[in-house]
């Protein structure tokens, strides 16, 4: 698992100052610890968990799992026994017992430079508390599923801590998706109640979120399964007053739209503010079981459907801290800034849980890297001392278009430590990150994880471990990767294979959200006794893991999982289309972006028209990030005699890959020259 020594040749090392302030500050450091995580969990994580405040202690084993189908059904318990509640741990023991009430938790950046609010640990707490009645009030009660769908602003942070606190279980659904894809989850989740915003803007783009909400809530009347309640916060449509009278955390936006048209429905409709302004900020918080749902987060699933992975309380919370405090080598003086939105699990757990959990000050941040201007993540580094920076590939190659000088423009001095996150980066990003952004002092710490292992997995530590551009390095503390063959047997030393884990961690999710089958099927049974990421991953002569991309029908987009089956899908709701394939195809920024191959139905043109038809019915159905590249007309398409599409072909073609290997099971080998002949001319890495 991790080498004897590390190599000398090809790697970067921390500087000896770095070194000596570390939490983990040497290699033999490292191989100690992990030996200790992975042979004495119990002892490890019982370390951890004595920084934590507990109701009662867990009774019975630490960390009690079976991975294997074939011996019953698959579980992960963490300190059962155990009773406790994040909300507390992340804001009244950092207030009351760490006496770090007046630090800033959040320097909230909107997307309009000077759009600003800085929120200390105290006046997040109360705003918490005042909101958790809130919820109370509305009838929330523990267990309960909560949706949340709104833009990066405090109240975010505030509603999925209140939740917390009492117990319910927040869904977030990342503001960027469709009504569909709202209305699909909250279904799914049986959730109660929707928090959503008026409006906000993305860079120069209005975005009317409320109109969104309203079709999704619609949408889930017309299915049977009407929402009876839905908080609206004024983001936008704020004045100066009502900003000061009803104590919100986020000011009126620079650039507000008083008379942005916010559609309202008295039965269902009720405001945010209005309902805080007679709210108490003294609420206690439900204690709650170790093994007690604390969130479900969709993520693409390759049959189409998102799966709800569900994290529970004290094993994400004890993870989410740990990997926050030492793969960011995280110090009481640090300003943190994590770029991701809290749609996604990067969000949940390295913008509020893992940060909070230890005290953190952090930045949010509403806009985007390159608005106003180019330089506007350097400015905001330099404005606020941003010391660890984490942000995704696909941010680092959009800005790396635009050359060095928007990043000279700023001092950029304060940063010590650069994370990526979202997929595997690629060498020359991962150089340009580290020698024009990091000037190169800053270790890279490249990060791969998932939404279900809820914390890093596969990590460089900045200080003990050296760096070898591109890869994920070793594993975290208590993980145990594998490389499996086909076969499903352990491959030794230099391989290539699946990537999978052999023991759980406490972070890892539990299940799939009312379908436990599908959770033991996707990850449990292809190889019996392995978590399986569906992950390809390559370990070099030294030991080191590289992530070499999805083996199952994903794609990787901008950071963010695609499932292609759910953008099929999406394709042949058209009259026009008979039949649909989705590929991945390299990408200079996004890292993949979409193909679509489409066979037209009979008597079907294929137009300009129809090619914008079939983007916005994707875009409606999914959500702008799902937005297909490039469509191409297929009257075609490569199957074997069985009838299976074969998509090793169509990504072959995608990329314009005229070696294509064996071809003896296709039933048609003319498609393929056709398909060829009509290909998309595509960006290329």
């Amino acid at each position: 698992m991790i080498p004897e020594k590390v190599p000398k040749e090809d790697v970067l090392l921390a500087s000896e100052e770095m070194r000596k302030q570390a939490h983990v500050s040497s290699f033999e450091n490292f191989k100690e610890l992990y030996v200790k995580s992975v042979e004495s969990p119990e002892e490890f994580w019982g370390d951890v968990a004595k920084e934590f405040f507990w109701k009662t202690k867990h009774t019975g084993q630490f960390l009690d799992y079976n991975f294997d189908v074939t011996k019953g059904e698959i579980f992960v318990k963490c300190m059962e026994g155990a009773t406790t509640n994040i909300c507390y741990n992340v804001l009244d023991r950092n207030v009351y017992e760490k006496k770090l009430g007046d630090r800033v938790a959040f320097y909230w950046e909107g997307n309009e430079p000077g759009d600003e609010k800085i929120v200390t640990y105290r006046e997040l707490l109360q705003q918490v508390c005042k909101f958790a009645n809130v919820l109370k009030s509305q009838g929330v009660k523990k267990g309960d599923r909560v949706s949340i769908y709104m833009p990066m602003v405090v109240e975010l942070v505030v509603a999925m801590l209140a939740c917390a606190r009492i117990g319910a279980v927040h869904s977030i659904v990342f503001a960027g998706f469709s009504a569909e894809s709202l209305c699909e989850r909250i279904i799914d989740s049986r959730c109660s109640l929707l928090i959503t915003a008026d409006g906000f803007y993305r860079g120069d783009k209005l975005i009317n979120l409320k109109l969104i909400a309203d079709e999704a809530l619609q949408k889930c009347r017309d299915k049977s399964f009407p929402v009876e309640r839905c908080i609206v916060l004024k983001h936008l449509s704020k004045e100066e007053h009502e900003s000061l009278s009803l104590g919100s955390l986020s000011p009126p936006a620079k650039r507000s739209c008083p008379d942005l048209q916010v559609p309202w429905k008295p039965e269902v409709d009720v405001c945010w503010h209005s309902l805080m302004e007679g709210a108490s900020d003294e609420c206690e918080p439900v204690w709650c079981e170790s093994e007690d749902p604390l969130f479900i987060l969709y993520t693409s699933g390759s049959t189409g459907k998102p799966k709800g992975v569900l994290h529970t309380v004290s094993g994400y919370m004890l993870y989410t801290a740990t990997t926050f405090k030492l793969v960011f080598d995280y110090h009481p003086d640090d300003i943190y800034w994590c770029t991701a939105d809290i749609g996604w699990i990067t969000g949940h757990s390295y913008i509020t849980y893992g940060p909070l959990a230890n005290g953190a000050t952090s930045v949010l941040f509403e806009g985007l890297p390159t608005y106003p201007d180019v330089s506007r993540m350097w400015e905001i580094v330099d404005k606020y001392h941003v010391s660890k920076f984490y942000t995704a590939p696909t941010a680092i190659r959009l800005l790396m278009k635009y050359g060095n000088d928007p990043v000279h423009k700023y001092k950029r001095s304060s940063l010590k430590i650069l994370g990526t996150v979202g997929e595997p980066i690629n060498p020359e990003a991962w150089q340009w990150y580290y020698n024009v952004v990091g000037e190169g002092r800053c270790p890279v710490v490249d990060t791969f994880w998932q939404t279900e292992t809820g914390g890093h997995v596969l990590t460089p530590l900045p200080a003990a471990t050296p760096l070898k551009p591109g890869s994920a390095t070793f594993p975290f503390f208590g993980v145990v990767p594998a490389i499996l063959n086909e076969s499903g047997e352990e491959l030794e030393g230099p391989n290539e294979g699946y990537l999978v884990f052999k023991q759980p961690w406490p972070g890892v999710m539990r299940t799939v959200f009312g379908n436990h089958q599908r959770f033991e099927t996707t990850y449990f049974k292809k190889f019996p006794g392995y978590y399986v990421t569906g992950d390809g991953c390559r370990r070099d002569k030294d030991g080191y893991y590289w992530i070499t991309g999805r083996i199952d029908d994903m794609l990787n987009v901008s950071g963010h999982l695609l499932s292609t089956a759910e953008v099929e899908s999406a394709l042949v709701e058209h009259e026009a289309v008979a039949e649909a394939a989705v590929v991945g195809t390299p990408h200079p920024v996004k890292g993949e972006s979409l193909y679509c191959f489409v066979t037209l139905a009979d008597g079907m043109n294929y137009t300009t028209t129809l090619e914008a038809e079939l983007k916005k019915q994707v875009r409606e159905k999914i959500g702008a990030i799902a937005t297909p590249d490039y469509i191409q007309n297929a009257p075609g398409l490569p199957k074997t005699r069985s009838g299976k599409i074969m998509r090793r072909l169509l990504r072959k073609i995608a990329s314009n890959q005229r070696d294509l290997g064996d071809v003896s099971t296709l039933a048609d080998t003319s498609v393929i020259e056709q398909l060829f002949e009509n290909r998309c001319c595509t960006a290329h890495m």
